[in-house]
């Protein structure tokens, strides 16, 4: 009893009713969490009966969901010409029983990017995915964005980038989303990409390195660098160098690699174990397309790891994903033969 007294819990009668300092608050996605005003904190469970809610049904006839500056919810009455914070579904709650962990995973190869964010509010969250014009980058975007996340699409094409940011805003006009210019084959563009993002003076806490290019024909970066090696490894490399000191402010923070299982199926070591710069960016005798994918992949995975261990005692951390095999996007859009594959194993893989 003394530590409710310490709470503050124990001047209340009801295990529903909210202690002095607390409110009652939903995210878009009806999802209940609770405000301490005193401690300037948030969490899910309800502060004496730890239980977790979500509002049940629809908004009432004339009410209307909209988002303020500062991406907090709020609810607007048409028919009586006001606006609140409290949403007017909260006396419909019902509780939400999570199923106990078993030792199988939470998600499965069918789960979606929609699914696996549900009920989370990423409000006041910074995030920059490469290549997200597209595939899977844009669904990672658009999952994002409608979770309220303020996301930057970092995208080689400018108009493309903006018709991306328009598809999402299709699905909610207050989504906080925009497309900026990053061509990860020239240096100088992910240089003024990071000057630009910087002044704006803005956190990151998530930075998704997406973007890749896979199966296309030997040729030069305007640096004088195998053109994959550079676009799915050192261009992000040299990005996160670029600005792991916002990330740093921003902590907790990470960086995400989207790497590939293909990583296991190359060699970047001469005959003495030693780190062989040429296979990094082979010259186009002894270059193959496969094989540079794979070795820039091999890249992702080292500097994740080394990443990780340099970065998350400063509260950045840093993860590799394999997306899935052979995901039909547009990556294999380069060569024919590629393409025929993937057409072919399509119905037997993960779909956007």
């Amino acid at each position: 009893m003394a530590a409710l007294k310490y709470a503050g819990l124990e001047d209340t009668d009801s295990e529903e009713e909210l202690p002095p300092g607390w409110e009652e608050r939903t995210t878009k996605d009806g999802w209940v969490y609770y405000a301490n005003h005193l401690e300037e904190k948030t969490q899910w469970e309800h502060p004496k009966s730890g239980k977790r809610k979500r509002v049940a049904g629809d908004l009432p006839y004339g009410w209307e969901q909209e988002t303020d500056e500062n991406g907090q919810v709020y609810f607007v009455d048409h028919i009586n010409k006001r606006t609140t914070y409290l949403d007017p579904r909260l006396a419909f709650t019902v509780e939400d029983n999570p199923v106990k962990p078993t030792t199988r995973q939470k998600y499965d190869g069918n789960s979606t990017s929609m699914e696996i964010l549900q009920g989370r509010d990423l409000s006041g969250k910074v995030v920059i995915i490469t290549g997200a014009n597209s595939g899977i980058g844009f669904e990672t975007a658009k999952s994002l964005a409608l979770h309220g996340a303020h996301v930057i699409l970092a995208c080689r094409n400018t108009s493309r980038g903006n018709d991306a940011v328009q598809r999402i805003l299709v699905e909610w006009h207050k989504a906080r989303v925009e497309a900026m210019t990053l061509d990860l084959a020239s240096l100088q563009s992910v240089q003024h990409f990071a000057e630009a993002f910087k002044s704006k003076n803005m956190p990151l806490h998530i930075l998704i390195c997406n973007a890749a290019v896979f199966g296309t024909p030997w040729c030069l970066t305007e640096d004088g660098l195998e053109s994959t090696f550079q676009v799915n490894h050192l261009g992000h490399f040299y990005l996160v160098q670029l600005l792991e000191d916002v990330l740093r402010r921003s902590s907790p923070a990470r960086v995400v690699m989207v790497s590939s299982e293909s990583h296991r199926f190359t060699e970047i070591n001469d005959s003495s174990g030693k780190l062989d710069f040429s296979l990094l960016s082979p010259s186009k005798k002894e270059y193959w397309a496969m094989l540079a994918y794979n070795r820039s992949k091999l890249c992702n995975i080292l500097f994740s790891n080394e990443l990780n261990r340099r970065l998350s005692p400063h509260g950045v951390t840093s993860n590799a994903v394999h997306p899935g095999n052979m995901i039909y996007s547009s990556i294999h859009r380069s060569w024919w033969v590629y393409t025929l594959l993937f057409t072919l194993a399509r119905p037997f893989t993960k779909s956007m």
